[in-house]
């Protein structure tokens, strides 16, 4: 009995935790007909605007009054389809105030506008919603393309990276083992000459050791003599010591002043300095590819003014490249040409030749500026540091050498250069001039600046050095502004 009674108790236990299990909870939508505690509704009625548990909900199976009651899944929020002014169900849609009414609505403040079926207007926004989700499931999938392209960039980009350092590392252990069997091969051949040449000194020595040797056994002697009292025995001994060999050295040793392996010293510090200039010109141009390395995210040249002002630099002009019938004022961002020379202290980076002047700021990056000019013809440019300065040479002109890349400025017309090719560019003038420089992308864009933008010439090249900017002004009276752009 007492068994029995155990397994009425489990049995008990288990329909009231599956009977707890279907109660409505805080989250669930419970049902509308449930007396006492409710269940949870499986279906909703849009019809009934009612929530049904399985078991009130059986009646819209078996009945034909239920049979064209639109079902659907648990909902809270049935009440929203009544209309609030007039408490119908909303069965229209009002296309020109865009939202649900009900019929009474139809006849009173939506009379005469464009509405239709709730239906029909849930058929026209699915159609929206599927173009809609067409839009956001291709974009999806575009950046799910862009996702994959970026996680190769970045596969390449370690892989690149990785196979560099290594690369680079073997490069410099190649060059510190070439300095250390330099080192090793000059170290021998000095050991080498010392032992050479201390041999032979140390063979003098001895020789002459061996001489003063002789020479204190025959001076003893000749001492010994000198004290004989006897004369007939001094005046008999006397012929009979032989004469002193004559000497195979000087009289006296020659010693150089001590510079011995000095000048080898002074050669390795040569060599030294030298390889600390390449390598610190190279260093540069390392750095500039290191920092310069190119991705996939490179942002596409800007259309408008504000777009390059994003880029925009001060750029102040460096004195000590001024060609002397140059002056520069306004902070030195403007330049102007004049007749006589000026009083410019002599200084390795001034032009020599030519009326130009370079900035004083590197230009790596994207960079723009914008030049305002007047007067007869002035030359905007921008050139390697190298450029040559002494002379009027080609290979000191801007524009006329591969070191640098001229717009020259006229009244009416343009004319761009490089190398000393240079193309004329048609257009009308114009007295201020906006230059982009994208140094990574190898990107040199010049522009007519006015109220919009015009290109007048653009450049794709590979830099391989950081820029400088620069001009030229053609005639007494013409000058050239780096303007402050904001």
């Amino acid at each position: 009995m007492l068994a029995a009674l155990v397994e009425q108790m489990k049995k008990t236990g288990l329909q009231a935790a599956a009977a707890d299990h279907c109660y409505a909870g805080p989250e669930d939508v419970a049902c509308d007909f449930c007396t006492g505690r409710n269940l949870k509704a499986i279906k909703s009625c849009l019809v009934c605007l009612a929530s049904y548990c399985e078991k009130h909900l059986q009646p819209h199976y078996d009945s034909k009054t239920f049979k064209k009651h639109k079902l659907v899944e648990p909902n809270k929020n049935l009440q929203e389809n009544i209309c609030s002014k007039h408490d119908e169900v909303m069965k229209m849609f009002c296309r020109t105030d865009q939202k649900c009414i009900c019929s009474l609505c139809l006849l009173d403040e939506h009379q005469g506008h464009d509405t239709v079926s709730a239906a029909a207007g849930r058929a026209e926004r699915q159609r929206e919603l599927e173009e809609r989700r067409g839009n956001i499931q291709q974009r999806i999938q575009d950046r799910e393309k862009d996702v994959k392209l970026l996680q190769q960039e970045v596969e390449a980009i370690n892989h690149s990276a990785d196979k560099t350092v290594e690369d680079s590392e073997k490069i410099f252990t190649q060059l510190i083992r070439l300095l250390q069997k330099r080192s090793s091969e000059v170290k021998q051949q000095i050991r080498s000459q010392q032992e050479t040449k201390v041999s032979r000194v140390k063979d003098v020595e001895e020789k002459l050791q061996q001489e003063i040797t002789e020479l204190k056994r025959k001076d003893a002697e000749l001492e010994q003599l000198s004290h004989t009292q006897d004369h007939n025995q001094f005046l008999l001994n006397y012929p009979s010591l032989p004469a002193p060999s004559e000497s195979t050295h000087s009289s006296s040793i020659n010693i150089r002043p001590l510079r011995h392996f000095e000048d080898v010293t002074a050669a390795v510090s040569e060599l030294r300095d030298k390889l600390q200039d390449v390598l610190r010109d190279s260093w540069t141009n390392i750095s500039l590819m290191v920092t310069e390395v190119d991705v996939l995210l490179s942002e596409p040249e800007p259309k408008t003014r504000a777009g390059f002002l994003k880029y925009s630099c001060e750029i102040t002009l460096d004195p000590n490249t001024a060609n002397t019938k140059l002056v520069l004022s306004e902070g030195n961002r403007k330049v102007t040409r004049m007749d006589q020379h000026q009083s410019y202290s002599s200084h390795p980076d001034r032009f020599t030749g030519s009326a130009q002047v370079l900035s004083r700021e590197s230009l790596t990056g994207r960079c723009y500026w914008e030049v305002k000019w007047s007067g007869s013809v002035v030359n905007v440019s921008v050139t390697y540091k190298n450029i040559s300065r002494a002379g009027r040479g080609k290979e000191c002109l801007l524009g006329c050498n591969d070191k640098s890349w001229a717009l020259v400025c006229q009244q009416n017309n343009f004319r761009f250069g490089h190398n000393s090719i240079w193309t004329n560019i048609s257009g009308p003038g114009s007295s201020r001039i906006g230059v982009f420089l994208a140094h990574t992308a190898g990107l040199l864009s010049f522009y007519r600046v006015s109220e919009t933008m015009t290109l007048l010439h653009r450049v794709q090249t590979t830099f391989t050095q950081p820029l400088l900017a620069g001009v030229w002004v053609g005639f007494t009276g013409d000058s050239a502004e780096f303007c402050k752009v904001k």
